[in-house]
């Protein structure tokens, strides 16, 4: 469902930027004048491979403990499913909005995020290589290995990567690295003793970002 909100949502954005721009002739003579403003639209697809290393500060036991009994690290695998929109566009960089959802799991736990965020990318230093900032904020649903409950929180990422241009279609996103934060399932949250703070989130990714049109 989430995916297909996902695909929804990046064709209506690319559908209507244009349309905008058409209904409004005030829009197309700035664009026209100024390489500054909305102009086209840049979709970007991605679905790839992703590793996350999930720290927590103090340790958790029983059945409620994510990362597994007095564990405090854990390296989570799974993958990143999203896509972004670029449709600000200046001279040196463009800007929009990336949504995804990444599903993660490691020892039998599960972390599931959905986020969407501001992007910015600069424009292509030697015609193909294009580094790429965004921040994100969404939630996370976390399931400990030995128990059904799900724990829904705020969770925030910033992501910085650099995406190479392989065709007119195609990118080979060389890195991507990212920074965040979510208060997973503990012991705590079911009248435990001990108070845990939110789980540091460091994440690594790769893979083929596919462009459309």
């Amino acid at each position: 469902m989430k995916l297909r909100f996902l695909v929804v949502c990046l064709a209506f954005a690319q559908m209507n930027l244009p349309v905008f721009a058409q209904d409004n002739p005030s829009t197309v003579n700035a664009s026209t004048a100024s390489t500054t403003g909305i102009g086209s639209t840049d979709v970007g697809l991605y679905v790839n491979p992703i590793g996350i290393g999930i720290r927590n500060s103090t340790a958790d036991t029983g059945p409620f403990a994510f990362l597994g009994d007095n564990t405090t690290s854990r390296t989570f695998y799974g993958a990143a499913i999203g896509g972004y929109v670029n449709f600000f566009h200046a001279q040196k960089y463009d800007a929009g909005v990336d949504i995804r959802d990444i599903i993660v799991s490691g020892n039998g736990a599960h972390l599931n995020s959905f986020l969407v965020g501001g992007r910015v990318a600069v424009k292509p230093l030697a015609e193909k290589f294009k580094p790429y900032v965004q921040l994100s904020v969404g939630a996370g649903s976390s399931k400990p290995p030995h128990s059904a409950v799900h724990l829904n929180r705020f969770q925030y990422g910033i992501y910085g990567g650099l995406d190479y241009t392989l065709s007119k279609h195609v990118d080979f996103r060389a890195f991507e690295l990212g920074y965040g934060s979510v208060s997973t399932v503990n012991s705590g949250n079911f009248n435990g003793t001990t108070s845990f703070p939110s789980s540091s989130l460091f994440s690594v990714s790769t893979g083929l970002v596919f462009r459309v049109p």
